[in-house]
């Protein structure tokens, strides 16, 4: 005999008794769910949240000082079997001796696309392929990093490898002439874009074209770096003394401090101490600057000087700013330009606070060359207007919604935490400011509208700026006939014509024609 299911279960018969009381306790859960539940408010905006507890976490809990005096940031993850490994160098292109301008950006791609003593770039590469690792390296204006990201189960060859780059690099020939060859086709097409042209332009008036930071590799320096540049650049400034690591995922912490300081142990070169870096900026005075670029769109960049990251207005400065043009669309200058008028398809402001130097305000937007001058003066109208009155109870808060109910996610991951506080470390904060995460959102709280005001009238001045623009020179001199707003009479300064120059020298390709006066 073969049982089989039953297609259906038996019912079971509910007492006469329970049967009669079911309307009722329906009837009172009912009751109880509609006291108890809120009323679906009719608008999004009306939706109310509890107050969100949260707290970051503590540098000193992960901070590690290892036996060669590096400082390590740990931070366990047990959630997947990988390890991240970050390294932060002092060292960047505020190094490079003149005339080899890219010598530093080279030293970063190739320490690890170059290959090792005893492995060529090809066999690196297999190799980390083969344990489905990851290993990158560059070198950018002030930063150069390292970053290994492997299975826990690989991490002591992992580790062997990376201390092999880190202290015998090969910077293999046909790699330099590969990395040449690239750059110096990047280097052709820097005026193929309005974009890189004002990038460019924006260095040398924000910073001023003599200052580090505003130099560019040309064809010249390009063609001057030789392999031996390279090692030397390396030996002087990669080694211990100049690290800061980041470390998060699944390992022990005391394993992973014996393993660091392995890895750091007996280097094989001396190197030298970072020297400070330059801070001798010379921006560009008042005026309109204009680059000459035959497109049906001009770009603009308003200009101002800036702070220090630590100056104590840098909160209200933060927020003045979200108001201003950095909140997307509810900043003014999105509305005002966009919204209202259309005349750009994004608009809006930066004001970050400077690490090592004051940092720049900037105001920008993209729109056709005849309203160019128009958005201009919208533009500078609510910068002015920053100045004249208060802000909205609304806008304050919005604005400091926007960084306080965001502010866990710069935590929200194990290498997150790792990689902000080793940032801290690098930059100097963490000595001056151990606790700057855990009161941030209070000292954006204690803010007040008055605040934004006066930060807005001590640093915003509309007729001091510095205003880039890159376009048909022509068309946006011409203006807009419904919006009679003359470019040159935006700032009492006058109007510069700068030269378009040489790609690749970026010598000035011929004399600009001289400027209409005032």
């Amino acid at each position: 005999m073969v049982w089989r299911m039953p297609t259906r279960l038996p019912a079971r018969r509910i007492p006469a008794r329970l049967s009669s009381l079911l309307p009722a306790i329906l009837l009172f859960a009912l009751s109880a769910s509609a006291e108890t539940t809120p009323p679906i408010p009719a608008r999004p905006e009306a939706l109310k949240f509890p107050a969100l507890a949260y707290e970051p976490p503590d540098p000193r809990d992960h901070r590690v000082v290892l036996q060669s005096g590096t400082v390590a940031y740990l931070v366990p993850d047990r959630e997947l079997p990988l390890v991240t490994i970050s390294l932060l160098v002092r060292t960047g292109a505020y190094l490079e001796p003149e005339g080899r301008e890219g010598l530093a950006a080279f030293t970063g791609a190739l320490l690890v696309r170059g290959g090792t003593e005893t492995r060529t770039a090809e066999a690196l590469d297999e190799r980390l392929a083969f344990l489905a690792a990851q290993m990158s390296s560059s070198i950018g204006d002030d930063l150069g990093t390292v970053s290994l990201n492997l299975l826990s189960k690989d991490l002591p060859e992992g580790m062997a490898i990376l201390r092999e780059v880190l202290t015998r690099p090969r910077f293999q020939a046909d790699k330099l002439e590969l990395q040449r060859q690239q750059t110096l086709q990047a280097l052709k097409q820097r005026n193929d874009d309005s974009s890189s042209i004002e990038a460019r332009e924006l260095e040398n008036l924000s910073l001023g074209s003599g200052f580090w930071a505003a130099r560019q590799p040309t064809s010249g320096s390009i063609g001057a770096i030789r392999q031996e540049d390279l090692k030397a650049f390396h030996r002087q400034w990669f080694h211990p003394a100049n690290f800061i690591l980041a470390v998060s995922g699944d390992f022990d912490r005391a394993d992973m401090i014996r393993a660091l300081d392995t890895l750091l142990a007996d280097w094989p070169s001396p190197g030298a101490k970072t020297p400070p870096i330059p801070t001798d900026l010379k921006p560009a005075g008042p005026g309109v600057y204009l680059v000459d670029k035959d497109v049906p769109q001009g770009r603009v960049s308003i200009l101002l000087p800036g702070v220090m990251r630590d100056d104590p207005d840098y909160p209200a400065i933060l927020l003045m700013n979200d108001i201003l043009g950095g909140g997307g669309f509810t900043s003014r200058i999105m509305n005002r330009v966009r919204s209202d008028e259309g005349l750009a398809y994004s608009a809006g402001s930066s004001f970050p606070g400077g690490v090592w130097y004051p940092s720049t305000f900037r105001a920008g937007f993209q729109s056709k060359s005849r309203t160019v001058a128009y958005a201009t003066s919208i533009v500078l109208e609510e910068m002015k207007r920053m100045t004249s009155g208060p802000v909205t109870e609304e806008e304050l808060q919005t604005a400091k919604r926007s960084f306080i109910d965001s502010f866990p996610e710069n935590f929200n991951t194990k290498a997150k935490v790792a990689g902000i506080f080793a940032r801290e470390e690098f930059t100097g904060r963490f000595a001056k400011a151990p606790d700057f995460w855990k009161g941030f959102r209070q000292r954006l709280e204690r803010v007040q509208r008055e605040d934004i005001q006066r930060v807005a009238a001590k640093h915003l001045h509309p007729d001091r700026v510095a205003i880039l623009v890159v376009g048909n020179r022509q068309e946006i001199l011409k203006g807009h006939p419904d919006h009679p707003v003359s470019l040159e009479k935006l700032v009492p300064a006058p109007l510069t014509v700068l030269p378009m120059r040489d790609p690749l020298t970026l010598e000035p390709i011929s004399t600009p024609p001289a400027a209409p006066s005032n």
